[in-house]
């Protein structure tokens, strides 16, 4: 990573020292303690319920995110939770089999990178996809990224 780049974002030091450790392998005992450092609940296997959701614009100049809980009922900080619930269902959990919105959108290039990490209805989801704009990703994810 160069000087420059990490002069621009003052964090990318950090980030770039977490992925080097988190690159190098681990042994049986270190794995468990990494994964219960990782969930402080102390089980190596719990992951947190729902699913966390991040939107980023280009070069991570911005970044949002919010806990999306399914079950029992919608709920969490998702304004839109039911619809996004609803959506997810209706696409099996998968997120790149939501229904895509018609509609225009423009066709400038304002990159846009979306993730979902955490669990669906049981289901472990790691998924993460970037669009060209704020426009084709709402189209295509409707109400889930919607935040």
């Amino acid at each position: 990573m160069s000087t420059r780049i990490l002069a621009r974002h003052p964090f990318a030091a950090v980030a770039a020292v977490a992925l080097t450790a988190a690159a190098l392998p681990l042994t049986g005992t270190q794995t468990a303690t990494a994964q219960t450092a990782a969930h402080p609940s102390g089980s190596a296997s719990t992951v947190r319920p729902g699913l966390f959701l991040t939107v980023s614009g280009s070069e991570d100049t911005w970044i949002r995110g919010v806990r999306l809980l399914c079950e029992p009922t919608p709920h969490g900080r998702h304004p839109k939770a039911a619809e996004a619930c609803t959506a997810l269902d209706r696409a099996g959990g998968d997120l790149d089999a939501l229904p895509d919105a018609t509609g225009p959108c423009t066709m400038e290039y304002d990159p846009v990178t979306v993730s979902a990490e955490g669990r669906h209805r049981g289901e472990r989801v790691a998924w993460k996809k970037t669009f060209p704009n704020t426009c084709v990703m709402r189209s295509a994810t409707g109400p889930v990224f919607d935040f």
